[in-house]
């Protein structure tokens, strides 16, 4: 399949993830030609701690993939990355040339495996405690943004990484990322016996079809195909349903899914469901969810800190984004309307309890 960028967002990716990789590790290079053949190639005689704190995320250069790494690293992690494409295996081996990796005895990994290959993605978590599916596609044309034939892509690939986690000996936990865009899209307006949209909620298909909102669409069916195939493996699933991904940069470095997640915002602005959610708080509550898995966590989680209500906030998101303040907002006030309520209250009550060491 590939995952194909435009060449400056994949520039920015590259560099982000070679600064992170000289301050937090250096790449653990292995020979993929070989093949895959499991951890003892990879790890180090003698290193059983590393083994208990080895996870592997997928898509790890994609602007949210580098955030989780990163955020793995610094708690202590090893971290297997998947790619699935040789030249991003040469470029990521290049920027491990620093040396061996090494961080509180954590390292780096990168595997070249196939997201349309379910045998591909069973051997290369193999090991793995944990599995993070970051599900990073961009649409080929780079002009559409995301299309309805990616949807199709994005759950067969979501598909397909369950049932590796499913088949895998070492596998006990998979996060999945979703979109709050599979919560949010109603047929009927809000209100007063049913305006509040948490992590029970779903969206209509049927709407995201009739207003041709692929992302929305694609994003629903995957987390959806996901939790079916979780329940009949036994695996145990998370999701998490951030709003749209911000931070540094991320219109330069995100921008295929930032027009995407977009498609259908004078609506959600009216009803006062477009927010957005910093990529590092993202990426900890990732880690957060995942670490909590072996105790209670488990199900969905809404991921947001801010919800876009006031026009000085749509005209700095228009800024961000180089997209016109009207085609966000659409010139109306969503003061006076019937309005949605978000809520985030089962991700916020994970993050605030008292943080525990994750290793059994």
């Amino acid at each position: 399949m590939g995952i194909v960028r435009l060449e400056e967002t994949q520039k920015a990716e590259l560099e982000e993830f070679r600064r992170m990789l000289l301050s937090c590790a250096a790449v653990h290079r292995r020979k993929v030609d070989d093949g895959f053949r499991g951890q003892e190639n990879a790890v180090p005689a003698g290193n059983g701690d590393v083994l208990d704190r080895l996870v592997c995320v997928t898509s790890g250069v994609s602007y949210l993939g580098i955030a989780i790494v990163n955020q793995l690293l610094v708690n202590g992690y090893s971290v297997r990355i998947i790619v699935d494409n040789e030249e991003d295996v040469e470029k990521l081996r290049e920027m491990g040339n620093s040396g061996e990796m090494r961080l509180n005895n954590s390292f780096v990994e990168v595997v070249m495996a196939k997201l349309t290959e379910v045998e591909s993605l069973t051997e290369a978590f193999d090991g793995c405690r944990g599995v993070f599916h970051t599900a990073a596609f961009v649409d080929p044309a780079g002009l559409s943004g995301y299309s309805k034939a990616m949807a199709d892509i994005e759950v067969n690939a979501s598909k397909n990484v369950i049932k590796a986690c499913g088949l895998s000996p070492s596998v006990r936990h998979c996060v999945l990322t979703s979109s709050l865009l599979t919560c949010i899209w109603r047929e009927n307006p809000p209100d007063e016996t049913s305006n509040v949209i948490d992590h029970k909620c779903w969206s209509d298909e049927s709407v995201c079809l009739n207003k041709k909102l692929w992302y929305a669409l694609g994003k629903l069916r995957a987390e959806k195909a996901a939790w079916d195939i979780a329940k009949q493996s036994g695996l145990k699933l998370a999701t998490i349903c951030p709003g749209l991904i911000t931070g540094s940069k991320f219109y330069e470095r995100n921008p295929t899914f930032t027009i995407a997640y977009l498609k259908g915002a004078q609506e959600m602005y009216t009803y006062g469901l477009l927010a957005t959610v910093d990529i590092d708080k993202l990426a900890k509550a990732h880690v957060r969810v995942f670490e909590d898995m072996k105790k209670t966590a488990t199900g969905r989680y809404i991921c947001f800190d801010q919800v876009i209500e006031r026009e000085d906030e749509v005209e700095e998101l228009a800024r961000e984004t180089g997209i016109n303040a009207s085609s966000i907002a659409g010139g109306a006030s969503c003061s006076n309307r019937p309005r949605y309520e978000l809520s985030n209250a089962k991700l916020t009550r994970l993050m605030l309890r008292t943080r525990r060491c994750p290793i059994e």
